[in-house]
């Protein structure tokens, strides 16, 4: 389990909550870069790959600088997005390429989404605040589908499965998983089934079937 990101309450004194904090590095932004705040450099980035969930140094550095221009604020990177969003991406443990692709976009919408919920907090046009809202319910719907997403695809596929109060009497088994059932359709009581009608000879269906035609003919011998 990961270590807790804030103090378990609030008389923890503040050197553990550091201590705690310090193993995440932090990322200096430059004029058109950036750098991680590590006193070992390969230390730093071996650590900033694992919270981001990816596999080499391509991946991370490509990962970052995304982020970087999801945090801007005002017009400039903000730092404290940054921090908040790497934080969240390792707080969610992605376990692949495409979960750390994935949950770095639910942090990025988050932000947006917060964004969009501030200036709605402060604007007074209602024209402005209309579009807001409309801008601000996309983003929460895109990040529900993204949680559902992400759920998916670590149940491979299938829909979370959910057991709660699961009671089981002596001989019985439990089945937890995904259980299809086939509807057997239900056959007619034999009281209740229509009479069959009588039974015919394929050959006395072709016999009335020829019988208007050899009628004419004879009529015209």
């Amino acid at each position: 389990m990961l270590p807790a990101k804030i103090p378990a309450t609030p008389a923890e004194p503040a050197t553990n909550f550091q201590a705690r904090t310090a193993a995440l590095p932090r990322i200096k932004l430059l004029r058109h870069n950036y750098s991680i705040d590590h006193s070992d450099p390969q230390a730093g980035e071996r650590r900033m790959a694992e919270a981001l969930g990816v596999a080499d140094r391509d991946a991370m550095d490509g990962m970052l600088r995304q982020l970087v221009r999801a945090s801007i604020s005002g017009q400039k990177p903000d730092k404290v997005n940054l921090a908040f969003m790497i934080s969240m991406i390792e707080g969610i443990a992605p376990r692949d390429s495409i979960e750390a692709m994935l949950v770095a976009q639910m942090a990025s919408i988050h932000v947006a989404a917060m964004r969009c919920a501030c200036q709605l907090a402060i604007t007074g046009d209602i024209e402005q605040q209309d579009s807001i809202s409309r801008a601000l319910a996309r983003l929460t719907r895109t990040f529900a589908a993204q949680v559902e997403a992400l759920n998916r695809h670590r149940n491979h596929g299938g829909p979370a499965i959910t057991v709660q109060n699961l009671s089981v009497q002596d001989g019985g088994k439990a089945i937890v998983g995904n259980v299809t059932q086939h509807a057997i359709a239900a056959q007619p009581s034999p009281a209740l089934a229509p009479p069959e009608a009588p039974m015919t000879s394929p050959f006395d269906i072709g016999t009335r079937e020829h019988e208007p035609i050899d009628a004419a003919m004879a009529t015209q011998r």
